[in-house]
């Protein structure tokens, strides 16, 4: 039975090869190209040539009447036919290459549908949080600038930092990070600055620090808030100076790295209760990314789940699993105090010790099946209760504000946008109410002073 060929749909001939090259370029839907190897003017070699070299997305069939000409321009061509040419063979090429262009094509688009689906480098998420997230990583990656990531405990705030840096001009040199909260503070500054021999008792030969490794790379320091008072100090004149000295050295020591900082806790309130330097904080917050919890993104769920079970089945050699539809409605409804990292644990330990190739809702854990007694703490909650009197957080956030501008009250009381008088009279009654003398009287002569 004879094969019927699919029609090819419009055919515009040129005699110029130059002409030619215009009118792919101005219309995107052609997608093959016949062209004689011998032609006055541009010949099919060069004509070929500027093809790849505008990359334009066309494949290329030269026609020849030698065979050796034909072998040359094999490797460069989609394909090629020699004189005298068969009609039927040229309609089976032109159609074989058009078939591949759209699979090309569809590869394209599955591609980007699965950069899409599968967010920003290895981060996955589709949900209009994380599409946000994507973006402003997106546009503030190549910048030289400085990212502060907030986000709760496990959302993946170092996956967010290595992203940025591996999308960013200094992707060549170390990402370097560094958690400051499970560096014992007496050493901390070692870790950062690095140590001259002799410094202290130890000190058996020089270490270079965390900050010099960064040199030309970034440094991502994670829990930021955990800084000592005097660190903050070290770290904002290196910020601004762009120079450190090693702990027990004399010299001054050019550094350039980007500073990518994390933490879990709100800046702005450690800041009004004099636990964080103000001018540390603005200096960090230049741009901020701000990382949803799991929770607020069930979206997500699917594709995180799938991922985790896929990866941790071929990491420990078990079967694949999949979930039933009421286990993972539970997960999506689950509030998940730990994010990911909880989640990952969860479905490590599903495929670790499952032994059906399906999970059921009662295969979840009991934390998860039990989301009013997991949900996550508040953390500037009162030990004794959630709920704290206005008038208590009315002192402490005066109290704050005094601290952080050392007993100024005219500018305490702008930063607290209330009148002098007013807090002046406050500060009255707290005296009157207990006795404290802390921002008395003395303070108040020292500022009119």
């Amino acid at each position: 039975m004879a094969e019927t060929l699919q029609p090819l749909g419009p055919v515009v001939e040129f005699d110029d090869a130059a002409r030619a090259l215009e009118h792919i370029a101005e219309h995107p839907e052609v997608s093959v190209a016949v062209c004689d190897v011998v032609m006055p003017g541009m010949d099919g070699a060069a004509f070929l040539h500027e093809v790849r070299r505008r990359k334009l997305d066309v494949a290329v069939i030269l026609v020849t009447a030698y065979s050796s000409i034909a072998e040359r321009v094999l490797a460069e061509s989609d394909d090629y036919l020699e004189k005298p040419v068969d009609r039927d063979r040229l309609r089976k090429r032109v159609a074989i290459c058009r078939e591949r262009k759209r699979l090309e094509s569809e590869v394209v688009q599955l591609q980007a549908r699965l950069d899409k689906k599968y967010g920003f480098e290895r981060i996955i998420g589709h949900s209009e949080a994380m599409e946000r997230l994507f973006d402003r990583m997106r546009t503030v990656a190549p910048t030289r600038t400085t990212v502060l990531i907030v986000g709760e405990s496990g959302t993946g705030k170092e996956l967010v930092a290595n992203a940025l840096h591996q999308n960013s001009p200094r992707r060549a040199r170390r990402f370097v990070p560094i958690n400051c909260g499970a560096i014992p503070r007496d050493i901390l500054e070692s870790e950062l600055f690095g140590h001259e021999k002799g410094a202290f008792t130890g000190a058996l030969a020089r270490k270079i620090g965390k900050v010099e490794l960064a040199q030309g790379g970034t440094l991502f320091l994670d829990e930021i808030s955990e800084l000592s008072a005097e660190l903050q100090v070290k770290l904002l004149r290196v910020l601004e100076d762009h120079r450190i000295m090693r702990v027990g050295g004399t010299e001054l020591i050019d550094v350039d790295f980007r500073l990518i900082a994390a933490t879990n806790r709100n800046l702005e309130r450690e800041v009004q209760a004099g636990r964080f330097r103000s001018d540390l904080y603005f200096r960090l917050k230049v741009v901020t990314l701000e990382i949803p919890a799991l929770r607020d993104r069930p979206e997500d769920l699917p594709l995180l789940v799938r991922h985790y079970l896929d990866r941790f089945a071929e990491e420990h050699g078990r079967p694949r699993r999949e979930l039933s539809l009421a286990a993972l409605k539970a997960l999506q409804q689950a509030p998940w105090p730990g994010n990911i990292r909880e989640l990952k644990n969860v479905l490590e330990n599903l495929v670790l010790f499952g032994d059906s190739a399906r999970v059921e809702l009662d295969d979840l854990p009991a934390e998860v099946l039990r989301p009013a007694a997991s949900a996550p703490p508040d953390p500037d909650a009162s030990p004794v209760s959630s709920v704290r009197p206005m008038a208590e957080i009315e002192r402490d956030a005066i109290f704050a504000a005094l601290r952080q501008t050392h007993g100024r009250r005219g500018e305490a009381a702008r930063l607290l946008d209330i009148g002098l008088r007013t807090l002046q009279r406050k500060l009255k009654e707290y005296r009157a109410g207990n006795g404290s003398r802390e921002f008395g009287d003395d303070d108040e002569k020292r500022e009119e002073a």
